[in-house]
């Protein structure tokens, strides 16, 4: 997974203002190099469909945010996700950390998070790619400019 610098550089290479997020598992290890760059607002949330509403409204506002949740969170924030990119038809750009997907591949796990992320992204008709262990901070603002050149919202899947 990307680290917190990493992370930071392709953020700031496309213009992001905001990171909305819930900063549970491994996203929590972006806090720090999110935190110390005075370019990007970190707006912590207490639920996912809080941090989807709320760059929502950013976007509306002429913001570029992101959203970083973990896929636990994106179960539970689906009337939100739905209100934003169908009926709202907004661009909304997230990084979704998919919980136990590495050990769930080796068979080390019986987390279902891995068995029903892409599931619902599916029957949410979000767009989605795996981003991949090897990316670069190139590769994630070229994900990133290739959302918003579509005006399509993208969700961009990370190992845990």
């Amino acid at each position: 997974m990307l680290d917190g610098p990493t992370l930071v550089r392709a953020l700031l290479a496309c213009d992001v203002t905001h990171v909305v997020w819930l900063p549970d598992s491994h996203l929590g290890q972006w806090e720090n190099a999110l935190r110390s760059e005075p370019r990007l607002q970190l707006l912590r949330v207490a639920r996912e469909g809080e941090a989807i509403a709320l760059a929502g409204g950013l976007l509306l506002g002429g913001k570029r945010p992101v959203v970083a949740i973990q896929c636990t969170g994106l179960f539970e924030a689906g009337d939100a996700l739905r209100n934003m990119i169908h009926d709202l038809k907004l661009p909304l750009f997230m990084l979704i950390g998919v919980r136990s997907h590495l050990a769930y591949q080796r068979g080390q796990s019986n987390d279902t998070c891995p068995v029903f992320t892409v599931p619902i992204l599916n029957a949410w008709q979000l767009p989605h790619v795996w981003l991949a262990e090897s990316a670069t901070a190139d590769d994630l603002a070229a994900l990133h400019r290739r959302a918003e050149t579509s005006g399509k919202p993208l969700a961009v899947l990370l190992s845990e």
